[in-house]
């Protein structure tokens, strides 16, 4: 199964980072490839949430859907998520935030995914790849230059 890892440091302290990326109703407001997102279930503590999310691939000329399970623990600084239903065949990972310093944060983010497209090929299969790696590291610039740049 394919694997994607990213990570960024993020000039903002890890509480503010945390809720920077807890505010996925947002995501659309600032990730150029989430068209929609849109939030089904929320537990009381916040700390599960469901919700059905619309991705772009211009690359493809085509867009993504899924509904996304999120789990968080804030005090290991971790969120993980999965697929409930949807367009992958399988799509789950982990973000993980540290502190490094006073101001600093590091943001790292792993993801398992597979996507069959019956017919394709290699080429094809290397193409999603490289995709799903920009998609990734896309979301981790998004997010610290919210942090570094709020509105």
């Amino acid at each position: 199964m394919p694997r994607v890892e990213s990570s960024i440091l993020i000039l903002a302290p890890r509480e503010r980072v945390i809720a920077v990326a807890r505010e996925n109703e947002s995501f659309p407001e600032f990730m150029n490839d989430v068209q929609s997102l849109i939030v089904r279930e929320k537990s009381d503590d916040g700390l599960r949430v469901v919700s059905d999310w619309v991705g772009i691939v211009p690359k493809f000329g085509t867009k993504i859907a899924w509904t996304e399970e999120d789990a968080w623990d804030l005090e290991a600084g971790t969120c993980t998520f999965r697929q409930l239903t949807g367009d992958y065949d399988q799509f789950e990972g982990v973000w993980t935030f540290t502190a490094d310093g006073d101001n600093v944060t590091r943001f790292d983010s792993v993801l398992d995914y597979r996507i069959e497209i019956p017919l394709v090929g290699g080429l094809i299969q290397n193409i999603i790849h490289k995709t799903m790696q920009a998609n990734v590291d896309a979301t981790l610039k998004a997010i610290k230059d919210r942090c570094e740049h709020p509105l």
